[in-house]
């Protein structure tokens, strides 16, 4: 009898690679010429990523910097909650803070799409801030990798723990 294989969907970010990201923007927008003389500034705050600007499409600007630079890294867009430019005094704001763990809600969404439109035969369990899905079949724990690939969730999903 076989036993059974498993695999967890997990929703983490590299802090490393977001640092290295981060790093690389700011090191772009000092040396960029239509950064000169804008104030323009990407930086930790606490948790949270910090984007300031002289104008709005600047910080935007600097948005854009950074999440190419994310995006080289490897690191989803989708793991980055972005706020609105806020006009604070003579420059623009922007914080970005990242989102990791798997809310009960997406847990919830995503073992019902395993349900609905995966193979039989498929359990989820949800621990914590991930979901661990598992059977018979290693076949059928692929569908389902491929499946949440190309589910439309609004968040970064890594598998990890495959067994």
């Amino acid at each position: 009898m076989p036993s059974e294989s498993s695999f967890d969907v997990v929703s983490k970010v590299d802090r490393q690679e977001v640092d290295n990201a981060l790093n690389q923007a700011a090191k772009e927008i000092s040396q960029r010429y239509d950064f000169k003389g804008v104030g323009a500034d990407v930086r930790w705050s606490g948790e949270s990523i910090l984007m300031v600007a002289s104008s709005e499409d600047r910080v935007n600007a600097v948005l854009d910097v950074l999440q190419t630079k994310l995006v080289k890294r490897g690191v989803s867009l989708k793991a980055l909650d972005t706020s609105e430019p806020l006009p604070s005094g003579k420059e623009h704001r922007i914080t970005a803070t990242l989102k990791e763990g798997l809310a009960q809600d997406v847990a919830k969404k995503i073992g019902k799409i395993i349900r609905d439109e995966g193979p039989k035969g498929v359990k989820t369990q949800v621990t914590g801030e991930e979901m661990r899905v598992s059977s018979k079949s290693r076949d059928d724990l692929q569908d389902v990798i491929a499946l949440l690939k190309g589910a439309d969730l609004d968040v970064a999903l890594q598998f990890v723990n495959y067994r």
